[in-house]
């Protein structure tokens, strides 16, 4: 894959977003995420933090298992909600990102268990791969449930990754081949 920015972004106990690591590599590769990990440790992040949350093809997920193994992993739901909506007809996506919603939604995890399960009856016999999309990854999903309702916006999604990086995209000059 092409070389981009990996980056660590991290949350202070009043829920401040605080970058704390950065480097360039490449999203599919462990090793990139490896260095990039370590990194940190190395420069004092000693306790393992409770709870990761990326997009789903990233090498992050194997390096994190193996420099903070008690790390719990949450998949991003902004990003799944995307790639589940590709794997349907245009004419169903409104409703099939509607009941995405009620899962990520749901007000505890076992609601979210039977709107995962209403998901898959409604769209399994015509849409089987955008329901394994979501099945196979449910524990992934679902793992910010482990903590306090008031976490649950900022657990859900990589969204305050993508706003930092909104104003340096903004203030980028487009030129050819540069920055993604």
């Amino acid at each position: 894959g092409a070389e981009c920015m990996l980056v660590v972004i991290g949350a202070t106990p009043e829920g401040r977003k605080e970058l704390v690591g950065f480097q360039v590599g490449t999203r599919e590769s462990a090793q990139s995420w490896r260095e990039l990990l370590v990194d940190l440790k190395a420069r004092g992040l000693v306790n393992a933090p409770e709870l990761a949350v990326g997009d789903g093809a990233l090498g992050f997920w194997k390096a994190l298992e193996e420099i903070f193994p008690t790390t719990r992993h949450q998949r991003c739901w902004l990003h799944k909600t995307a790639n589940v909506l590709n794997k349907a007809a245009k004419s169903v996506q409104p409703s099939v990102k509607a009941d995405l919603a009620e899962v990520w939604r749901s007000p505890s995890r076992a609601a979210a268990e039977t709107a995962i399960a209403v998901f898959a009856d409604k769209y399994g016999a015509k849409y089987s791969k955008a329901v394994e999309c979501v099945v196979k990854d449910r524990e992934q999903l679902l793992a910010f449930y482990v903590f306090p309702a008031e976490h649950w916006d900022h657990l859900r999604t990589t969204n305050p990754i993508e706003s930092v990086f909104a104003t340096v995209r903004h203030r980028t000059v487009r030129t050819k081949g540069t920055l993604s």
